[in-house]
């Protein structure tokens, strides 16, 4: 925004800032709150501390203090926005999403050689997890977690005593708590999955992902366990056997261990199972409209061709029922007009009777979140925190996802112009 947006929209933002910082008790540290919160949303190129303090006005040490190293609790402001998101953009599911933050040097929390979105290849970065809930219309990044990876763990480090106490000194350096340490992305993504519904109470709604979460047995297995739904992203190369297939038990010689029940014929992919299911099942969905129009799509219809089956995933980590059978899921997949075979591929644990246009409508929901990911790195400085402290780059990804959901709350309201 420009200032002269700004001061338009300000007794809002205001407002806004109070509700969701409310949380802190001191009044300056929600002063400072609302200021970050300004920083974030002028117009400029880098959301550091010097160039937001440059355009503020003001001392850049207030902001560095309120960020690194003051002590407010960043987790209650996120159950306020969590609250005001759930009540205000009508979501339809959780979605699960991750966002490289490139580094120079080794010491902010986190950083490591992985690979990294935001360069496109493996870079110098940090990795942030977050649960978003979205619709179609608007999302909100509502929870994070700092991925660490096994080289920020010193209890990881086996015999390596001299590596081990390096690790110790680093996280000391950065602030680490001595709870948190290396877990898989998933597991950070079920974690927060618990403190959004059990700790703040929020709803049970399905759980999207993309192939780096839905490939991973243990979270799909992690979200039956807590009865939710989900509509993830697979490879094509995933093993299941299909729905009406029936595991048969082997007569006993009455020596041994008795055979359990199993599949008399080996599983295959899910591709194979799409291909053998052939074009004659393959359906034409549109699930939302878009905004680009062309001379054959007026209304700028998103729609593809689509099939849907139900298969039973097939691995040794999935855990069977008594009779030796494989839980049954939706399996569907994307097979465009023109294309020799599908191209993408969905685990979908919703209801049976679901209809083929709701099940790729919440498979495709993540569109959102990619969407309103790009304005909270392009626009509003999600990435741009090059400060050292762990709990700093907790409480600035918070404010960044505030800013963000004060921009939702002024396209939402029609009587507002929303320069942002």
């Amino acid at each position: 925004m420009t200032p002269e947006e700004m001061e338009t929209v300000r007794p809002r933002l205001e407002a806004f800032a109070a509700q969701m910082l409310g949380p802190l008790t001191r009044r300056d540290q929600r002063a400072k709150g609302e200021l970050y919160l300004r920083g974030l949303m002028l117009d400029g190129k880098r959301k550091s501390m010097q160039p937001m303090a440059e355009r503020l006005g003001v001392d850049h040490q207030q902001l560095q203090q309120f960020v690194s190293s003051s002590t407010w609790d960043y987790t209650k402001v996120r159950e306020r926005q969590a609250r005001w998101a759930a009540a205000h953009i009508g979501p339809e599911a959780y979605a699960i999403d991750d966002v490289g933050f490139p580094k120079d040097g080794y010491d902010s929390p986190g950083v490591a050689r992985m690979y990294c979105g935001a360069l496109g290849k493996r870079g110098n970065c940090q990795i942030g997890v977050s649960v978003n809930l979205v619709s179609d219309r608007a999302s909100s990044a509502v929870d994070w977690r700092l991925f660490l990876p096994e080289s920020w763990d010193d209890t990881r480090q086996g015999e390596d005593a001299l590596l081990a106490e390096a690790i110790r000194r680093r996280r000391v350096r950065a602030g680490v708590p001595e709870a948190e340490r290396h877990r898989e992305k998933w597991r950070l993504a079920l974690e927060m999955l618990d403190e959004v519904r059990e700790d703040w109470e929020l709803p049970d709604l399905p759980v999207v992902a993309d192939a780096g979460y839905g490939d991973a047995t243990g979270f799909r297995e992690g979200l039956t366990e807590r009865d939710l739904a989900y509509a993830v992203a697979v490879k094509g190369t995933t093993t299941a056997y299909p729905g009406d297939a029936v595991p048969e038990r082997v007569s006993y010689s009455g020596r041994g261990r008795p055979p359990v029940p199993a599949y008399p014929q080996p599983h295959t992919t899910l591709r194979q199972l799409a291909l053998d299911a052939g074009r004659s099942v393959v359906r034409t969905v549109t699930w939302r409209q878009g905004s680009r129009t062309s001379k054959h799509n007026p209304r700028a219809e998103m729609r593809s061709r689509f099939l849907a089956l139900r298969v039973r995933p097939a691995n040794r980590t999935i855990r069977r029922f008594a009779d030796g059978s494989l839980p049954e899921c939706w399996l569907l997949a994307e097979w465009p007009p023109g294309s020799a075979e599908p191209t993408d591929y969905w685990l979908s644990t919703l209801p049976a009777d679901t209809p083929l246009r709701d099940l790729v409508r919440i498979a495709k929901i993540r569109w959102r979140v990619e969407h309103d990911y790009r304005e909270l790195k392009d626009g509003l400085g999600l990435d741009h925190f090059e400060g050292r402290s762990f709990h700093g780059w907790h409480r600035h990804v918070t404010l960044a996802a505030l800013a963000q959901a004060f921009c939702t709350l002024l396209r939402l309201d029609p009587k507002v112009p929303a320069p942002a």
